[in-house]
């Protein structure tokens, strides 16, 4: 596997060895192992999986206040995703600078992003499908979004009219939110 550096210190793309012949391919998604050799520590607890049916589906900005703040290891397995995460904790030297990847079942490409990042993604393609794992347990205590359409992170998810659910459409802006990151 190979890690990739973005602009946050310690979120990075991972990308995989795939191995492919006639048949088709493998690949190891996931290797405790292999993550803390990357230099990568998390101790996933629970796995989730969205599948979004129409393209320009948006999910976010999602995430959980301490003490059940999560770290997330995220893929695309079907179709393709713009994902984003927005490094929020306040003594960061990136604090409020987003990221966006391109994530799909071609490129097979994960990122890893750690506590204190709310995250969030955008659907490229028909029945886009995301499998993640994270570090903590879902707890609706603590379960936060932020608009997506915040103007005081100026996100270009490159869309204009995204298909939202209600918890999105009626998220706070940042500025209205509890988010406790250090």
């Amino acid at each position: 596997m190979k890690k990739i550096e973005t602009i946050f210190k310690d979120a990075f793309i991972l990308e995989p060895a795939v191995f492919g012949d006639d048949r088709g391919w493998f690949l190891e998604s996931y290797s405790k192992k292999t993550l803390e050799n990357l230099g990568l520590q998390a101790d996933f607890v629970q796995d989730n999986h969205s599948m979004s049916l129409q393209k320009g589906t948006l999910r976010g900005l999602h995430f959980q206040v301490n003490p059940m703040a999560q770290t997330k290891l995220v893929r695309c397995t079907r179709g393709a995703v713009l994902d984003v995460i927005v490094d929020l904790r306040e003594s960061s030297p990136t604090y409020k600078k987003w990221l966006s990847v391109e994530l799909s079942a071609e490129n097979k490409r994960q990122l890893f992003i750690p506590k204190g990042f709310i995250h969030g993604f955008v659907t490229l393609a028909e029945s886009s499908e995301i499998q993640y794992k994270v570090d903590q347990y879902y707890s609706a205590d603590c379960d936060r979004s932020v608009r997506y359409d915040d103007s005081d992170l100026q996100i270009d998810w490159g869309i204009t009219d995204p298909i939202l659910s209600d918890k999105d459409k009626n998220a706070p802006l940042l500025k209205d939110s509890d988010i406790n990151f250090e």
